[in-house]
């Protein structure tokens, strides 16, 4: 069997992947070792930022998220006894979470799916990938008791911290980070009414707790237990009853118990694998992070994974660019650190740690009435909450030494950024230009004006990249040496990232190290 991409795991990140993959026009097959109805009824987050939303507009798949998702513009933070709501819509500038259980995104990826006729073929077990360092990947597998192979042009892995993509890589080529805490979470999922209409994140003496919900008649709650704690140990009432206690009296009085649907704990821990592309693998989702729920970014960066490497397929595939695929891993990075930043940062503030002391927990009260008192750290609680924009730069070309055989215009484009914000099918590209300051080779003097850079113009998207910035450099300096020209140095100034016309920051250039050409 022949497609051009092979999606292993069918989760939220691989059905969305699959789905955008199809409104593209690219051929995908999804493999999941598990039945539909386990992956369906596997309890996992739902808050949902506002370009996780977006994606799934682009997918076709949205409508019942915006109908039916509860938009939140704030949050509370309960401690020394009292709660404090921080903003998010005023603070982050409009922007909100949309709370939409993670089992309804699924529901409604697995129906699209269904819907469109494409290929999924839950149970495939003994998964193993070959010649992804290569140009003709195969996956092979089996299902039902027989073997079967599929050759692709690429794999996506989403297959999760466990799963076979990223255990496919050699060791060698993989850098790892990991931190574990020194607890867990005891999760329970009831039919009762919120205790209140926003979240509410408590810090108190007897540990972390929060209450979040699904809907208006599905909440869900969490305590924060040490690390080994068994689930069976706590019965619906001790729950309750703990959870009271790390209440204010108003939530206190709010609350309503009921039978739990689910109860589970959840270690957690903070895991990223760099890079995330190993030849026509890529990794997405917790095949190659994971970040503490604390924040909410687990699905959302999945997401934005997903985004990305959709982003990057299509240029492959309409335009015949490999600059997208070329810096996915570079690109989701970044956006990676930044959650797992947050996701760290939201959980060493919020929880109580078993060897922090009484220094220890002043200084998480200090933080947290800072926190409550300062607008500018409000704002940054918000912005990383609600979900940074995915407008992750390219990263700067590396050029090679090259001998001057005539002199250049003093504009060349080499850099370029996409306008992110907001993932659409008309993502454009914004162009930038450095300015080149010659040097005279013998004299040192200069021999041309430095020129602040600047954004020149957007184009639709592939009509210039990575690589054709760097063939029209080469292309314009020359490639070969000419006996009656110099040998010069060329000042690179540094481009700032695009702005927009009204926003545009006073020039600020400065040179970076002179390259010998």
């Amino acid at each position: 069997m022949r497609t051009q991409v092979v999606i292993i795991g069918a989760g939220p990140a691989g059905l969305l992947l699959g789905q955008l993959l199809h409104t593209a026009g690219i051929d995908n097959v999804i493999l999941e070792r598990k039945t539909g109805d386990y992956v369906l009824g596997r309890i996992r987050a739902g808050v949902l930022e506002q370009t996780t939303l977006d994606l799934l507009d682009i997918a076709g798949v949205g409508s019942r998220a915006r109908a039916e998702g509860l938009p939140h513009e704030g949050i509370e933070l309960l401690f020394q006894g009292a709660r404090h709501r921080i903003d998010l819509h005023a603070l982050s500038g409009g922007r909100r979470v949309t709370v939409y259980g993670q089992t309804e995104v699924t529901r409604d990826l697995m129906e699209a799916r269904k819907a469109a006729g494409l290929a999924t073929f839950y149970e495939a077990e003994d998964v193993r990938l070959e010649g992804i360092d290569g140009n003709s990947p195969t996956v092979h597998f089996t299902r039902g008791g027989g073997a079967q192979t599929l050759r692709c042009d690429f794999v996506a892995g989403c297959d999760g911290f466990h799963g076979v993509a990223r255990q496919s890589i050699p060791g060698s080529v993989l850098q790892t980070y990991e931190r574990a805490y020194p607890f867990g979470w005891l999760g329970v999922l009831a039919d009762t009414p919120p205790v209140s209409h926003e979240l509410i994140y408590a810090n108190t003496p007897r540990g972390f707790a929060l209450c979040s919900m699904r809907s208006e008649t599905r909440s869900r709650y969490y305590l924060q237990v040490p690390v080994g704690e068994r689930v069976e140990s706590w019965s619906d009432e001790a729950f309750w009853t703990e959870l009271r206690a790390r209440l204010d009296p108003e939530a206190r009085d709010r609350l309503v118990v009921g039978p739990s649907l689910e109860k589970s704990i959840a270690p957690l821990r903070s895991f990223v694998t760099e890079p995330m592309r190993f030849g026509r693998l890529f990794l997405a989702g917790d095949a190659a992070h994971i970040v503490p729920p604390t924040g909410a970014k687990g699905l959302n960066l999945a997401a934005s994974d997903v985004g990305f490497l959709f982003e990057a397929l299509a240029d492959h595939y309409r335009e015949h660019s490999s600059a997208g695929i070329d810096f996915y891993s570079q690109r989701c990075l970044q956006r990676v650190w930044r959650a797992v930043r947050f996701s760290w940062w939201f959980t060493s503030l919020m929880h109580r740690f078993p060897d922090a002391g009484e220094f220890g927990q002043k200084i998480q009260e200090a933080e947290l009435d800072y926190l409550i008192s300062s607008q500018a750290a409000s704002t940054s609680l918000a912005e990383n909450y609600v979900g940074l924009p995915m407008n992750t730069p390219a990263p700067m070309l590396s050029m090679p030494p090259l001998v001057v055989g005539r002199v250049p215009s003093p504009l060349l484009p080499i850099w370029l950024s996409r306008d992110m914000n907001t993932p659409s099918k008309t993502t454009s590209y914004a162009v930038h230009w450095r300015v080149l300051c010659r040097t005279d080779g013998v004299t040192g003097r200069r021999r041309g004006a430095c020129r602040e850079d600047e954004e020149i113009s957007r184009v639709s998207r592939g009509a210039l990249e990575a690589q054709a910035a760097a063939m029209c450099l080469r292309e314009v300096l020359g490639t070969g040496p000419t006996p009656s020209a110099p040998r010069c140095t060329w000042h690179f100034v540094t481009p700032r990232p695009a702005l927009s016309s009204s926003a545009r920051a006073p020039p600020r250039p400065w040179a970076q190290a002179p390259v010998r050409l």
